[in-house]
């Protein structure tokens, strides 16, 4: 009798993850026979595990860092893991292993399940130059904004992935958000400032016109102080929890054969877990 299906989570280290408390919910609720497990590997096993991923068992594989970006050269990427540079699922097809990124939609997903009507703004602010931001610029150019800004500590590294996404893409320097801000229909965190043990990040949300929707994707504490001073306000906000379920979603499909729902009981599941003592 043929082994059920299993995937599992590539990373160093990869213990911390919610992944596979995600991955068995939908298996337990589909009622599908399957697995999901953390496979810890060390940057230099990286190619050697890739490359023998199905002999593993593995009908594929979310990857998390710090190897995002090693995946892309032993893979097919598709053209959003191409264009963000960096992949976190991987699969099978034709017996070739293909890689995506998944960041894309878990992001747009989230925000369509958070904040109706988010999308009509044209004007957004993103904080932070890293992989995540990446994925962020991306989303918001697939979705038709007209203007990023793109503001960073470092502004070389803003001005880097502003020219790879062209002229929509505006770099900005740190000190220069004050300003973006009353313009700015949407504010987006992609740094880790804010998350526990952290520094705080210090930006005036009063500043942001009313309609303005506030996201971080920082989801250790679950409701960071930039989406406590955004609800506050009453501005419309989305956590940094519902992008990691959100981005869940595909690769499941990919391994396992069904699409499976972010629904408010996996959310409160997964809650329920980050919040232990």
């Amino acid at each position: 009798m043929p082994k059920p299906p299993a995937a599992c989570l590539i990373g160093w280290p990869a213990a911390h993850s919610r992944s596979p408390l995600i991955h068995h919910y939908w298996l337990r609720t589909l009622g599908i026979a399957g697995g999901y497990v953390i496979e810890a590997v060390p940057p230099d096993d990286l190619r050697d595990f890739v490359l023998r991923l199905s002999l593993r068992g593995f009908v594929g594989a979310n990857v998390t860092i710090p190897h995002k970006v090693g995946v892309l050269e032993l893979s097919t990427p598709d053209a959003r893991a191409k264009a963000v540079g960096a992949a976190n699922t991987l699969w099978f097809e034709g017996g070739e292993l293909r890689s995506t990124n998944t960041d894309v939609e878990g992001f747009l997903g989230n925000l369509d399940a958070s904040a109706l009507l988010w999308d009509r703004a044209e004007e957004a602010l993103v904080l932070g130059a890293g992989g995540s931001s990446r994925a962020v610029v991306f989303g918001l150019l697939e979705r038709g904004f007209r203007r990023i800004h793109l503001a960073n500590r470092t502004l070389a590294r803003a001005e880097a992935l502003a020219a790879q996404f062209g002229p929509n893409v505006q770099p900005l320097a740190w000190d220069g958000i004050n300003e973006i801000l009353p313009r700015a229909k949407l504010l987006v965190n992609t740094t880790s400032l804010g998350m526990h043990g952290q520094p705080a990040l210090e930006v005036d949300v009063t500043r942001l016109p009313p309609e303005a929707v506030v996201t971080d994707l920082v989801y250790v504490p679950l409701v960071t102080p930039l989406l406590a001073a955004a609800r506050a306000r009453g501005l419309k906000t989305a956590d940094g929890l519902g992008m990691l379920l959100h981005q869940a979603v595909r690769g499941f499909e990919l391994w396992f054969g069904q699409r499976p729902e972010v629904t408010a009981e996996l959310r409160a599941l997964v809650e329920a877990d980050l919040t232990k003592t």
